[in-house]
């Protein structure tokens, strides 16, 4: 969340070790805007997948490449399972259609079951059924939740050549990983992470210097990193400094 202060509410849950290898987390926002009043979320969105339940819908997002929002209108909650790759090739054959985009899935049942639960206990009936309906990743999707979760934890990865090297793999065995995992090139991975620790560091330390940020996280100079700051958010760093 660019600005996290203005959300209503927002709950983040820990998948269940049964389904760890499937979901990364679930999300749950509630809101009650004023009538005639909104509320917009800005989001860096993960390089990933969703699987949101929101009223009697069900939508699968695919992975962004841009800054995205949300105009949250009126009374309302929804459930989002933020998806491990080896999830997605059970809901898309190729996620890298959907990015910057959703499509409806047709799962009324999971629907059934996330409203009788409620916001509270949503999350514990999405990981049920997703439990049920998820056949067990297969070593290659696991391996892909691997490269996934070593860009983004490992903070020293800033080329593709050091996360497939890091994997043990070669580079066009990441990309395919990433390709039919991700729906990204295994390099946008890496911007993403990086532009969100940067946005990150923004809010939670005003004082820290553009010059020593961009070092710190691998840019080549403050200038590359306005410069993808800008591409991406559509921001100024400084403007999101003030703002946020």
């Amino acid at each position: 969340m660019l600005y996290p202060a203005r959300l209503p509410t927002l709950a983040r849950v820990a998948a269940p070790p049964a389904i760890a290898q499937l979901v990364r987390w679930f999300w749950v926002p509630q809101w009650e805007i004023q009538p005639g009043r909104s509320s917009r979320q800005h989001v860096i969105p993960f390089p990933a997948c969703n699987l949101v339940v929101e009223g009697a819908a069900v939508e699968l997002a695919g992975p962004s490449t841009l800054a995205s929002y949300r105009d949250l209108r009126g009374t309302g909650w929804a459930v989002g399972a933020l998806l491990r790759p080896a999830a997605v090739p059970h809901f898309t054959a190729d996620p890298g259609a959907l990015r910057d985009r959703s499509t409806v899935v047709d799962a009324p049942d999971l629907v059934a079951v996330v409203r009788e639960a409620g916001p509270e206990a949503a999350p514990d009936a999405f990981a049920e059924w997703l439990a049920a309906t998820v056949p067990p990743p297969s070593r290659e999707a696991l391996l892909a939740n691997e490269m996934a979760g070593l860009i983004d934890a490992d903070h020293e990865i800033r080329t593709v050549e050091d996360a497939a090297g890091r994997l043990g793999v070669s580079v066009r065995t990441l990309q395919r990983l990433a390709a039919r995992y991700v729906g990204l090139p295994p390099l946008a991975m890496i911007r993403r992470r990086r532009l969100q620790e940067a946005a990150a560091r923004l809010r939670a330390d005003p004082s820290v210097t553009l010059a020593d940020m961009a070092a710190d996280l691998g840019y080549s100079d403050h200038a590359h990193l306005a410069n993808e700051f800008r591409t991406v958010l559509g921001l100024t760093l400084g403007s999101y400094r003030r703002s946020s």
